[in-house]
């Protein structure tokens, strides 16, 4: 098993362009210790994630003590003209250049979770991407394996059922046209996954405005996000987390001073049943 916690939020990288090592900086000094980025020049500017690692390992704070996670992504999510390995490579080649490239823009030779960004098909591609992302574990480049935008709870356990190293990580956009995934999710604690969440503020205005968060952030003199991020903290789900204001990233990290209810958790958990 990866010896490396998942830390119960992580900061996501993704838009923020030439601003990225500025805010990852700040957002590591601020108490963060998880990072999320990607091999993926159309969403992320990783090299600026590399750029802050060395910033911060200048201020104390060493590689070792944070928790890196990259994305392989497939040529279906990449920018044609700024792909970052030969699209004319076979898959397993891809993968293993497009982790070089990542190693080099992250300044480090490894990583703590490699993810795959979103399922290939047919299947047999997904398979021979797994096999190499596998590779790249069993040579030390990574210590745990994980897929995102997956919402098919059949393709995951194929997925598990057939890998030598199985996925330890789902990050999944967190919103109502999945369900929320509540029995993908299940299922994934089941088996000791652990659950990412992405756009968990964005896609749920119609949450956060609900009375019962609204009532919550009165009780506990939170804010609705606090609120939210706190309630998703207590049902094993870590979010990732991008806002680009300090204030809002000191919020973010003020959650663990307080608990919810069982029953408050409960009347959160009914605003998801869609």
């Amino acid at each position: 098993m990866p010896n490396t916690q998942i830390p119960s939020l992580i900061y996501g990288t993704a838009w923020k362009k030439e601003e990225t090592a500025n805010l990852v900086e700040m957002a590591i000094m601020s108490g963060f210790r998880g990072i999320d980025t990607a091999c993926q020049p159309k969403h992320y500017h990783e090299a600026g994630v590399g750029e802050a690692l060395e910033r911060l390992n200048k201020r104390g704070i060493m590689r070792e003590s944070l928790f890196l996670q990259t994305k392989f992504t497939p040529l279906s999510g990449q920018d044609p003209l700024r792909i970052p390995y030969d699209p004319a490579s076979p898959l397993e080649m891809q993968v293993a250049q497009s982790f070089e490239v990542s190693k080099q823009n992250l300044r480090t030779q490894y990583v703590d979770s490699l993810v795959l960004h979103s399922p290939l098909f047919p299947y047999t591609d997904l398979q021979k991407v797994w096999r190499a992302m596998e590779e790249i574990y069993h040579c030390g480049g990574t210590r745990r394996l994980g897929i995102s935008n997956c919402y098919d709870l059949e393709l995951l356990k194929r997925v598990y059922a057939n890998a030598e190293v199985k996925p330890t990580v789902v990050q999944n956009r967190f919103y109502a046209d999945s369900g929320y995934d509540i029995e993908f999710r299940a299922w994934c604690d089941g088996e000791n996954i652990t659950y990412q969440s992405f756009w968990s503020l964005t896609a749920n205005p119609h949450i956060l405005e609900s009375q019962t968060i609204l009532g919550l952030g009165r009780k506990y003199a939170k804010t609705q996000a606090q609120i939210f991020y706190r309630y998703l903290c207590h049902k094993g789900i870590v979010p990732l987390i991008g806002s680009t204001s300090k204030h809002h990233i000191d919020e973010d990290l003020q959650i663990f001073t307080f608990e919810l209810e069982p029953d408050e958790i409960a009347a959160v958990s009914s605003l998801l049943e869609v």
